[in-house]
């Protein structure tokens, strides 16, 4: 493939300390030959300096739309980290203009605008990739070789929690608190960390859900939720989470747990427990039918309390790169952005109606579903946008900042083919 020519748009945080640094590793580590990033576009002027200072050579725009305008046909795809409100509105007029996407999770911030997505990309035969970045964590993909290998069995129960002491902050050249801002994020933590959990989920049990209850709870004076649980049925299992902004430290804690044994992470540490029958030491007795576990631990270090995640960025792009390759427009990794936004917004609905279980029409939302659209319309975002919002397509967008159940049939026309993947 030859080189890609790129351009960033949104220059906060995630996209300086993880997106572009990423893309200066890749320079720097040897197959770097296969991208050069050539634009940049931030709403912010302290932004813009800053982006210049680190790129020089790079084209400095105010707004995507001149961005888009002053890069036609010298550009191939767009990096967009902007927050999660004007995801739609900037990668669907990317993608109309011929343009590959890159975006931040989550892909938007209603079903509607996610759906809107992934139908743009099919009509344009241009990539939308979402950056699902904890699939490429080292302690993950440890984890994954772990289920492949069947050693605890077909798992059908994972436990999922994320814990911070506060939100993310953004960059102080533009509202350093939007991810509590409903307007700008469209939620709180369930919509900053909800896609992580939830795609983690699909993989761990191998398939997608068909409900789920969930609560959302705010403790400071905020109109996004800063503690969140939620319960998932799937075909093959069980998923339960927990996700706090008002933890006491920073750290993930993940168990899987299959037939023959369990996984549990936390941070960079990996235990395994395998199962052993008639061993003469059974911690659970008779009742336990004389079952005893061996335990291997290992550290895998994978730099989480790097917020950046910059380390996992070049693996996330090769697949990108990849998907570029293969002509694949709407692959599973899109799709399954699209049902993390269903679930965050299905699981808006259950908080508001007292934890009620509500079922998850799945990828069959993606041609339109009266549950679905419900969760959205009714109000993913559970407050009214406050007045004064900027509308999608008009200067002064926030481009800064970080930015059916089971199995079911593959939407058609991922492919230009035609073919499923």
């Amino acid at each position: 493939m030859q080189k890609l020519r790129g351009a960033l748009i949104g220059y906060g945080f995630i996209m300086e300390k993880g997106h572009a640094a990423g893309y200066r590793q890749r320079a720097a580590g040897g197959g770097g030959g296969d991208v050069e990033i050539v634009a940049i576009s931030d709403i912010s002027a302290e932004r813009r300096a800053e982006a210049q200072a680190a790129w020089p050579n790079a084209r400095i725009y105010e707004h995507h739309r001149a961005l888009l305008d002053g890069e036609a046909g010298r550009i191939d795809f767009v990096d967009v980290a902007t927050p999660p409100s004007e995801h739609a509105a900037i990668a669907i007029e990317a993608l109309g203009r011929g343009l590959h996407v890159l975006c931040e999770k989550p892909l938007a911030a209603s079903i509607e605008e996610a759906r809107s997505m992934l139908r743009q990309a099919t009509k344009a035969e241009r990539v939308l990739y979402p950056c699902h970045n904890y699939k490429h964590a080292p302690v993950i993909k440890t984890v994954r070789g772990l289920i492949q290998s069947g050693r605890i069995g077909k798992v059908h129960l994972v436990t999922l929690q994320t814990f911070r002491n506060t939100h993310a902050k953004g960059v102080t050249g533009w509202r350093a608190d939007w991810r509590r801002e409903r307007r700008y994020s469209g939620g709180g933590i369930a919509m900053d960390h909800g896609s992580h959990t939830f795609y983690l989920a699909f993989e761990w049990l191998g398939s997608y859900p068909t409900a789920i209850s969930a609560r959302a709870a705010t403790l400071g004076p905020f109109d996004t939720e800063d503690d969140f649980s939620c319960s998932l049925r799937f075909p093959t299992g069980t998923a339960s989470a927990h996700l706090s902004w008002n933890a006491g430290v920073r750290k993930v804690l993940y168990t899987l747990h299959g037939e023959r044994g369990a996984i549990r992470v936390e941070d960079d540490d990996v235990e395994l427990a395998v199962q052993e029958k008639g061993g003469e030491n059974s911690g659970a007795g008779a009742a336990g039918g004389g079952t005893t576990w061996t335990f291997e631990r290992q550290a895998i270090s994978s730099d989480w309390m790097d917020s950046s995640h910059v380390t996992w960025f070049n693996s996330l792009f090769d697949d990108f790169k990849a998907a570029i390759a293969r002509r694949e427009f709407v692959g599973r990794e899109a799709e399954e952005a699209f049902l993390c936004v269903q679930l965050i917004a299905t699981a808006y609905a259950s908080s508001r109606e007292g934890s009620r279980e509500l079922p998850l029409p799945g990828l069959a939302a993606l041609e339109g579903d009266d549950v679905s659209d419900r969760s959205a319309l009714d109000g993913a975002r559970p407050s009214p946008t406050p007045s004064g919002r900027t509308r999608p397509g008009t200067p002064g967008r926030p481009e800064s900042g970080a930015g059916g159940g089971g199995d079911p049939p593959r939407v058609p026309g991922s492919r230009k083919d035609g073919a499923r993947v």
